[in-house]
């Protein structure tokens, strides 16, 4: 790798990097907190110092109705050269539960190669490695092959809350040509890959009341209708026999793979074992026709993640419920949108729950999908910068989570590229989170290269 731009730079700054990012990982910035508001801010502010010190000008802190985001960009590559916005977030997951971590969680540490601290892979690791890549060429160059941008938010892990209206309001401060974002992942370390589409979501929190009243089960029991059964067939009915979604016209927006996608994903080394044992899971369901791997990325899904109703403390009440709960949140992919998912939730809801039963749905979430063509040329750049540093070519998957991402390539009228090189076992939004320091350092190698490259696209 000693061809690489930013290699000396790299191998020289080693101690100085980790160091910094232990400083960064030690603060508490989680935003699903208010107590931490105060920490999210913190890590916001050390931030800022980090873009300052590495050369970025016109850095500030982008206040929200919530927590901070974070800016700096140097404009110097001049007018026909891209410009390029880099995108990750300095907040972090809760860590819960706490007695489950086997060192503190804002107390990083080096252990055999892995970097283990809340936020080491997702996303304060990821962000620093982009970070470190501009220094390293302003320090070696003097200068960048493009223009740049970054943009780290502070509100990613509570469903960037703010984050679109933030968008639209800095637009023409955030205008570029192409939008790069480390926050995924990778297949494994010997098969680099790049994701090319996020899933969307639209989620939904349905309360049904058959009574007024929790009624006694022995007098009005088996004439009355019973809420908690009602939400279990509402949840049962959610999907057919072959685990396809019941919502009349769920499936009519979903787009086909290309051809390029579908040779990636039938040369990924997939393993239904292990995919079983990470899960903690001893068998698998899904839609009948369709492999794991095609179902978590490239289909959309429904999942019943909550229901309750009645009694479920110690021992036994003898009533029939009056009030119950299903949370149903629905993964789409392109084409799907989230507001026409809802409205025929809506109805397919009006059509199985019996007539007498009071209903409430309230939306509690809404993201749509993202998708970049892997023929796009800047994937071409990301693709070379990548098999240059891994020594092979990378493969072309779909993520099953969802993010912002899709508003900033919508709001930002820009492709968006995804240099994330976290690994399936490095647990994340779990106990022990790590990142695999040989992940760190190549992230940031091809972060180098890709700036190069999409130097030569677009210049």
């Amino acid at each position: 790798m000693s061809g690489l731009t930013l290699a000396g730079y790299a191998a020289s700054q080693r101690d100085r990097i980790v160091e910094t990012l232990f400083d960064w990982l030690r603060i508490p910035s989680i935003s699903a907190h208010p107590e931490h508001a105060a920490d999210v801010r913190d890590a916001a502010e050390f931030c800022a110092s980090l873009l300052t010190n590495a050369g970025l000008e016109n850095v500030a802190l982008l206040e929200t109705p919530g927590l901070p985001a974070v800016y700096g960009d140097w404009l110097h590559a001049g007018p026909e050269a891209p410009t390029v916005l880099i995108y990750g977030h300095h907040d972090v997951q809760p860590v819960d539960p706490l007695d489950e971590w086997t060192s503190p969680p804002f107390s990083p540490i080096i252990v055999d190669g892995e970097c283990r601290a809340r936020g080491a892979v997702d996303d304060k690791g990821q962000t620093l490695y982009e970070i470190e890549a501009v220094r390293g060429w302003l320090e070696g160059e003097g200068r960048l092959p493009v223009n740049v941008k970054l943009l780290i938010e502070g509100e990613e892990e509570v469903g960037s809350p703010h984050f679109e209206d933030l968008l639209t309001r800095q637009a023409e401060r955030l205008r570029c040509d192409v939008i790069v974002v480390s926050d995924t992942g990778m297949i494994a370390p010997d098969v680099p890959s790049i994701t090319v589409g996020l899933r969307g979501l639209a989620a939904f929190d349905v309360t049904l009341r058959t009574s007024t009243i929790d009624l006694h089960s022995g007098t009005w029991g088996g004439t009355v209708p019973n809420a908690a059964r009602v939400a279990a067939e509402l949840a049962a009915a959610l999907h057919d026999a072959d685990g396809r979604v019941t919502v009349p016209g769920f499936y009519d927006r979903v787009r086909p793979l290309t051809e390029a996608e579908q040779k990636s994903l039938a040369a990924h080394p997939f393993d239904e074992s292990t995919f079983m044992t990470q899960a903690g899971v001893r068998y698998l369901t899904g839609e009948a026709g369709y492999t794991p791997l095609e179902r978590t990325g490239t289909r959309p899904t429904a999942e019943i993640v909550g229901i309750s109703g009645g009694y479920s403390g110690p021992g036994i009440k003898t009533i029939v419920p009056a009030a119950a709960n299903v949370k149903v949140a629905f993964r789409l992919v392109p084409d799907q949108q989230p507001a026409e998912v809802g409205d025929a939730f809506r109805r397919w809801l009006a059509d199985h729950v019996p007539a007498g039963v009071g209903m409430t749905i309230e939306p509690e979430g809404a993201v749509r999908p993202a998708l970049t063509p892997v023929d796009h040329p800047a994937v071409g750049a990301l693709s070379r910068a990548i098999e240059r540093v891994w020594e092979t070519a990378p493969l072309y998957t779909r993520e099953g989570g969802s993010g912002p991402e899709e508003a900033l390539g919508r709001v930002l009228a820009a492709p968006v590229l995804y240099l994330g090189i976290a690994l399936p076992d490095d647990r994340y939004h779990a106990p022990n989170e790590r990142m695999v320091m040989d992940q760190f350092w190549k992230g940031l190698l091809a972060a180098g290269e890709l700036l190069g490259e999409l130097g030569q696209v677009h210049g």
